[in-house]
């Protein structure tokens, strides 16, 4: 199967995620919560490995130690994204509900598209960059459209309509993949520019978003299962590499 294929099937994968919501149909919250508990910590780990162990070493090989201000550039772009989300959600202390729905689905549907375009990169650089991505952005996926779902319920939508919404932005992904494998003339040059970038997105999202949620439990025993957690995501990556080898 050709790197076009690849990426198609990955990113479908990816929006299919979206449909993840439908498990707090059937799962009581308290058990959604626990389950949440590990995939928060373990989606930072995939994220933290993809970035350094894969995304980044792919890009300066390609390109030079230059490319890393891509991924200051990434974390600078992911940082604007969610300050924005943030004061448009709050300011000055009025917080509109529906507002703030919409605004979250432009701002998922824009981190989607990103999303797309990182994995068709990785995909056009080679297999084993397509497979880790995709773990990394899947594993992140998961936490993050539980929430998104929860966002559309407390903007009013209806739980069915919630979950169309959120699958109909999720397929920006789609969009994203096709802009780089169909309207970038030369999208092996591209790739190291889009896979440092990325990888600054994974950094921002992990260390800014994962991590801190999981600074929030302070229960020994558990803090310890967390840490298994996060270590089993990069121990992930790390054996999907060695699984897939180079493409």
């Amino acid at each position: 199967m050709d790197a076009f294929w690849l990426t198609i099937a990955a990113v479908s994968a990816v929006s299919a995620a979206s449909l993840i919501g439908a498990v707090s149909l059937v799962f009581k919250r308290k058990n959604l919560d626990a389950v949440l508990f590990y995939m928060i910590s373990f989606a930072a780990g995939s994220m933290v490995g993809a970035a350094f162990l894969d995304l980044l070493p792919e890009a300066v090989e390609a390109a030079g130690a230059g490319i890393l201000a891509y991924a200051i550039a990434g974390i600078t772009a992911f940082f604007v994204l969610e300050k924005f989300l943030h004061w448009y959600h709050c300011h000055k202390g009025k917080c509109d509900a529906h507002a703030f729905t919409t605004l979250s689905l432009v701002g998922d549907g824009l981190h989607n598209l990103i999303d797309g375009m990182v994995i068709a990169a990785a995909f056009m650089t080679n297999r084993d960059i397509g497979i880790v991505t995709t773990i990394a952005i899947i594993a992140h996926e998961i936490p993050q459209e539980l929430g998104d779902f929860s966002i559309l319920l407390y903007g009013g939508m209806s739980k069915l309509k919630a979950l169309a919404y959120n699958f109909l932005i999720a397929l920006t992904a789609i969009a994203g993949a096709l802009i780089v494998l169909l309207g970038v003339s030369n999208p092996e040059a591209f790739s190291p520019f889009l896979l440092s970038f990325g990888a600054g997105g994974f950094i921002y999202i992990a260390c800014s978003d994962l991590i801190p949620e999981m600074h929030k439990q302070v229960v020994g025993g558990k803090s310890v299962l967390q840490l298994l957690a996060f270590a089993c995501g990069i121990l992930v990556i790390v054996g999907a590499s060695a699984l897939f080898g180079e493409a």
